[in-house]
């Protein structure tokens, strides 16, 4: 891992932080049924992902929410001289290990994952 990734996901810790209070904030009564029911799940770029088929409101719904995410990457990235796929990484980091048990995320290998009791499968670049 190179120093400036380093340095960059640290600075992302904080990013992250501030993207959990955001994806916290985000966990309307829709979202949070799609999330209980597998619809969606976390992605390591640091979007919601479909999982599966979904219908029109599900969908309308990770394109919303997707779009807040990455205006407050861009806005992170900006502040701390990195780019929105960086701060984005950082945050799928980080929001996948917030996963509770049930919820989906995708995992290193591109399949969509059921989080356990242990902790999610995530890419070796996490911290």
């Amino acid at each position: 891992m190179t120093k400036r990734l380093k340095m960059i996901l640290a600075a992302g810790m904080m990013a992250a932080m501030a993207t959990a209070g955001t994806a916290l904030a985000q966990r309307d009564p829709a979202y949070q049924a799609a999330r209980s029911q597998g619809l969606v799940g976390e992605q390591e770029d640091g979007y919601l992902g479909i999982v599966g088929t979904a219908s029109a409101d599900v969908r309308a719904l990770v394109q919303d929410i997707n779009i807040k995410r990455k205006a407050a990457y861009t806005r992170l990235a900006t502040q701390q001289g990195a780019t929105v796929e960086q701060v984005a990484f950082v945050s799928g980091c980080n929001l996948i290990a917030q996963t509770a048990p049930g919820e989906k995320y995708r995992a290193p290998d591109g399949s969509w994952q059921t989080r356990g009791a242990g902790a999610p499968v995530r890419d070796a670049r996490c911290v």
